[in-house]
């Protein structure tokens, strides 16, 4: 015959077995929860789990500038392509008289073999410029047609060298560009771009030697010194390209300079 206290002991003995069991079985829930998160699928790609629903707003933002002419590649410049120096060969005596001015006025630059990537997508004569007058470094090198290279090359040392120092008493350290040479068609219609000719280049920022980058994105309403350069800049590229296109012009320039030769009819130049 059990006594009241035995019956007492053996209820408390089975009260803790069941709390036992019930925290067993917790750590087990959870020892599974973090093998699941923790898989080996996920371990090896070392891709952390994101729920997508969270980070779905971010990539929902409209594009602008660079990124929506080139969503697929904002940064054509970047872009891996194989180039190689061109053999020794004739070539026309324009651009033999090209490739001679640009060494004049000290541009650093080698002789690419002909680009074909098919239509329009052509250019014959390329080269590939690495720094501008007074030790100007492109970044990343740029690959233009001679012509347009000595265009921007002029329009570098006669116009934006000379504002730079005139408003930020330093000379410019590099140009960053964003896209020089790649196979596209104007946005929004069947018509080559200029970019797939060679004859056109995107200017996203400028870097002065004093290490103060000015963005070619539209400035601040009190930063005066970078609206005036920059106002200069497109009213002085009007004069070397066909084309000088930046922000406030549309969406699509939003935040680079865009410079070309295009030749239209009646000489026409579109400054916007």
């Amino acid at each position: 015959m059990r006594t009241p206290w035995f019956a007492a002991r053996h209820g408390r003995a089975h009260k803790k077995s069941r709390l036992g069991m019930a925290a067993t079985f917790a750590a087990l829930a959870a020892a599974a929860a973090i093998a699941t998160s923790c898989s080996p699928s996920g371990v090896m790609t070392l891709t952390p789990q994101v729920d997508i629903r969270e980070t779905s707003s971010v990539s929902a933002a409209p594009a602008r500038g660079l990124q929506r002419l080139v969503p697929s590649n904002p940064m054509m410049a970047g872009f891996p392509r194989w180039t190689q120096p061109r053999e020794p060969g004739v070539m026309p005596s324009e651009e033999v008289a090209c490739r001679q001015e640009l060494r004049r006025i000290g541009v650093k630059y080698q002789d690419l073999a002909p680009i074909d990537d098919g239509g329009a997508c052509r250019v014959d004569y390329p080269v590939k410029v690495f720094a501008l007058s007074g030790g100007i470094a492109m970044q990343p090198a740029a690959t233009l047609s001679c012509d347009m290279a000595l265009a921007f090359a002029k329009w570098t040392k006669h116009e934006l060298a000379p504002t730079a120092r005139t408003r930020y008493l330093t000379g410019i350290g590099a140009i960053h560009q964003g896209s020089s040479y790649s196979c596209r068609k104007i946005a929004g219609t069947s018509t080559p771009s200029e970019h797939s000719k060679g004859n056109a280049l995107d200017v996203m920022k400028i870097e002065l030697k004093n290490g103060r980058d000015i963005d070619v994105r539209k400035p601040g309403f009190f930063k005066f010194r970078e609206k005036s350069l920059l106002k200069a800049v497109r009213a002085g590229g009007c004069e070397y390209f066909n084309t000088v296109l930046g922000p406030g012009y549309n969406a699509d320039h939003a935040d680079h300079f865009h410079f070309d030769i295009k030749e239209r009819r009646n000489g026409y130049v579109a400054c916007k």
